[in-house]
């Protein structure tokens, strides 16, 4: 009997935490980079996070809308990388 390994393949998920804070690491999930959270703030219904590409501080900061479901919030793109042990 051989056991076949299913095909590694990319896919998108979304990885949800209770709350977006500074200093998380977050995955980009269409190239991997790792990103910290540098600012969270409400700017009239919505929230955003602040995130600077680790390592690199001449870059400049990307800006993006965290999206809530429920008592869960995640941020659109990327996954929570402390969940994954991928720090």
């Amino acid at each position: 009997m051989v056991l076949t390994p299913p095909a590694q393949g990319r896919y998108s998920r979304t990885v949800s935490v209770k709350k977006i804070q500074v200093g998380q690491v977050w995955k980009r999930n269409d190239n991997g980079e790792s990103f910290l959270v540098t600012k969270v703030y409400s700017e009239a219904l919505a929230t955003f996070a602040v995130l600077r590409k680790a390592g690199s501080e001449t870059e400049p900061p990307v800006r993006v809308k965290v999206s809530k479901t429920g008592a869960a919030a995640s941020l659109p793109g990327y996954s929570y990388t402390q969940e994954s042990g991928d720090f």
